[in-house]
């Protein structure tokens, strides 16, 4: 695309500021906002949601219930890399629009979003992917003297 293209783009995008918590966009809860202001021309990009503690609550809230509920653990290893996969293919075909966000909120070249950031977080999406159902409790590699274990124990909601 040309740089006019990545202008009008700009212009024409529109960004829900709203918070995303347990799977819906809402409003802060005491109506708070903030403006996003772009590095790139100051130009303001949205209102965002000024979530404090009870959106935190919300959230943290939201997040326990789907924990508890296993709703990614209580998938088997092929559910959870096909999402993963799923997700990474979701990043790259929707590029052009990460690559203008990350570029208007963070004020790098759209090159720099478009050829790098996208296609890494895509490639690291689809490499824990992939290896879901290939990695298991392994052994860290040590000398012969040295006892080594691995445990994995999920943390929980942390906010």
């Amino acid at each position: 695309m040309s740089m006019i293209d990545w202008h009008a783009r700009a212009a024409a995008l529109t960004i829900d500021g709203r918070a995303l918590i347990g799977g819906q966009r809402v409003d802060a809860a005491d109506g708070g906002l903030f403006e996003c202001l772009s590095p790139v021309d100051g130009r303001k990009l949205a209102d965002v949601a000024r979530c404090r503690q009870a959106d935190i609550d919300r959230a943290v809230a939201a997040a326990r219930e789907a924990f508890e509920a296993r709703r990614w653990a209580g998938m088997s290893p092929g559910e959870r890399k096909r999402a993963m996969i799923r997700f990474a293919d979701l990043v790259m075909a929707n590029r052009e629009e990460l690559a203008l966000l990350e570029t208007l909120d963070m004020g790098k070249p759209i090159s720099a979003s478009m050829n790098t950031d996208v296609p890494a977080t895509a490639n690291t999406l689809r490499w824990f992917g992939e290896a879901i159902d290939k990695v298991y409790d392994e052994i860290a590699p040590t000398a012969d003297h040295t006892l080594a274990l691995i445990t994995r124990e999920p943390i929980g909601v942390v906010a």
